[in-house]
């Protein structure tokens, strides 16, 4: 039997999220068993880019935001907006929090193929760089 691509594999989940988004957790069951069946558990997470970058490519962005608490109203319409900045065809924006203690402050955004780090961890680990570096401040 031919192996079905991961590529094709993605649009077929998309597709399917968006023709029934009630049966998400049905749908998430029977991606993990043909992942199992077929003894590719070790591409879920390059999967899971693959249908984001799906999605967004049919108007649907996804994001991953990390925070050290939950997002306010305003982060999230701030979100929103960079977002739509990057990608001007987006007809919508779906953001998912994840609260991680280590960040210290601002938030880390994860798409697709891209991640926006907007930490202040990252901040002033550039700082760091620029202050320590030949030639910096």
């Amino acid at each position: 039997m031919m192996k079905v691509s991961r590529l094709r594999l993605a649009s077929v989940i998309a597709n399917r999220l968006a023709a029934s988004p009630a049966k998400e957790q049905q749908l998430s069951q029977e991606i993990a068993a043909f992942l199992l069946a077929e003894g590719r558990v070790d591409e879920l997470d390059s999967l899971m880019r693959d249908i984001m970058q799906y999605r967004a490519d049919s108007g649907t962005v996804e994001v991953v935001a990390t925070n050290a608490h939950p997002l306010t109203d305003k982060v999230k319409t701030d979100i929103k907006s960079v977002i739509s900045q990057l990608f001007p065809a987006t007809k919508q924006i779906i953001i998912s929090e994840v609260i991680d203690q280590n960040i210290i402050g601002g938030v880390r955004l994860e798409l697709a193929n891209s991640q926006l780090d907007l930490s202040v961890r990252s901040k002033l680990n550039r700082f760091k760089q620029l202050t320590t570096a030949p030639g910096g401040m």
